[in-house]
């Protein structure tokens, strides 16, 4: 590629995509002055998760794991700092939150993102090149009312988030724009949540957080009594409404221990272990599903039945218009047995996956892919390239096969983001931990631990096993 000026300053790091891990990268690279950074974003200004935002909804994670605070507590660009700056630190400190609102968490980020000469918005990338020649990347983005403009770097980091996923028998009709508002995901739901509190029967999919608090939203809209508002119906593949693993112990499943442990496991043994710790990252909360049962319990006072219904272990096999309606044939999963739901309006509330960009299309053949087309991904989240090719790429949040059940997880943003950062300044910027887990992940290294007797290694905890010859 040779369509820029030969003397075009190349940036020591591009970030395509600002959502919360590549802003985070962001704001931890503020404080390498050194680095000339520069990430873009194709929205006018940062969101996330706008169709999510409602009242009452909290993050699932404390207010520490912000952008930056658990790797470098003292960046301006803490929540508290932000809290600080809106004069908003005495109503936090009363309001003795440890979970805080989302909305205002999407307010921080916004506010990060603007304070950060290095963020650009307005800015879709549309493709990304690997100049041979000058061993740069070639990063073209364009505006929306502009022409194209092509920036240089030696490294480039991927932080396009992930994309809705909804099941095979739903796509038809998302395809189809009749059923615009009739048939979304859960990630639009804010977008037609009036609409849909106006159905009389809303079926909301998905067993994780976000079935719940849409099932919760709708139940809200129903009367005082349950005689207005939508019927609400939830279905879920899993065998159960169950909670998100939150206990101390548990949650240390979200460290570099278990990271560096996971990564070590052969392919096939990963692949099953996300599958089995699903509670682990997409259970929902504890207080939503207190809350949906208070809701539910308050309906029923009097002896009403409840205008609502909770199925577990059921897969939607397939959808059908039926007029205004729309017939779900589904399948118990323990019982096998199949059987029809009709209903005026369907929320998917599937999740996301990472997919592969468009703009992709440039480098991909320099991509060294896996047999499931997925990210090579080392442990400083270095995609792993053709060997012709010098620079560096890396990604955020593609990594769930790789790194296991914290990719998603905002616990783990900072902690990876100064990971990145390091690696890509070549010096620690920020130190990580060596350990943050009292959990021992996998069998105990012996060879690591010195030998008290002729016949024994003393292991941590009282753990003693015969030495090695």
């Amino acid at each position: 590629m040779t369509e820029y000026e030969p003397n075009t300053h190349v940036y020591d790091l591009v970030g395509v995509g600002i959502g919360p891990f590549n802003l985070s990268l962001a704001a931890l690279a503020d404080g390498a002055p050194e680095l000339r950074t520069l990430f873009l974003d194709a929205k006018p200004a940062f969101s996330w998760h706008p169709g999510l935002l409602m009242e009452g909804t909290t993050l699932q994670v404390p207010f520490l794991a912000d952008l930056v605070t658990m790797v470098d507590p003292t960046s301006p660009w803490s929540y508290l700092n932000y809290l600080r700056h809106h004069d908003r630190m005495f109503p936090f400190f009363f309001s003795e939150r440890f979970h805080i609102p989302r909305r205002e968490y999407d307010a921080y980020c916004r506010w990060v993102s603007e304070g950060l000469a290095s963020c650009r918005f307005d800015a879709h990338v549309e493709e990304l090149g690997w100049d041979e020649q000058r061993e740069v990347f070639v990063v073209t983005h364009r505006a929306a009312d502009g022409a194209p403009t092509r920036v240089l770097a030696h490294q480039v980091v991927l932080g396009v988030g992930t994309n809705p996923v909804v099941p095979e028998p739903l796509r038809p009709l998302l395809a189809q724009g009749a059923h615009t508002g009739r048939v979304l995901h859960s990630a639009d739901y804010r977008t037609h949540r009036a609409r849909l509190a106006a159905r009389d029967d809303v079926t909301v999919i998905g067993a994780g957080q976000s079935g719940a608090e849409v099932a919760l939203d709708l139940l809200r809209h129903q009367d005082g009594d349950g005689a207005g508002g939508p019927y609400v119906r939830w279905l879920a593949r899993t065998s159960a409404f169950a909670p998100m693993e939150y206990s101390k112990i548990g949650l240390e499943h979200f460290t570099p221990d278990y990271i560096r442990y996971f990564r070590a496991l052969p392919e096939a043994r990963r692949e099953q272990l996300v599958g089995e710790q699903w509670q682990l990252y997409k259970g929902v909360s504890e207080e939503t599903l207190g809350e949906l049962h208070d809701e539910l319990y308050e309906r029923t006072i009097g002896g009403a039945a409840p205008r609502a219904a909770l199925h577990p272990g059921v897969a939607v096999v397939a959808v059908e218009a039926a007029g205004d309606e729309y017939v779900l044939t589904c399948r118990h999963t323990q019982q096998d047995a199949l059987f029809e739901i009709r209903t005026s309006a369907i929320v998917s509330a599937t999740g996301y996956a990472a997919s592969r960009p468009a703009f992709l299309d440039g480098v991909g053949a320099l991509v060294d892919w896996d047999d499931k087309g997925r990210y090579r991904i080392d442990g400083d989240y270095r995609v792993a390239l053709d060997p012709r090719v010098s620079g560096r790429l890396y990604v955020q949040n593609a990594e769930l096969h790789t790194h296991g059940v914290g990719a998603p997880d905002l616990t783990l943003g900072a902690w990876r983001a100064a990971t990145i950062l390091n690696a890509v300044a070549g010096r620690t910027v920020l130190r990580v931990p060596e350990r943050a887990a009292w959990t021992t992940f996998g069998a105990p290294d012996l060879r690591s631990t010195p030998a008290t007797g002729a016949g024994d290694t003393d292991l941590p905890g009282g753990i003693t096993a015969a030495a090695r010859p």
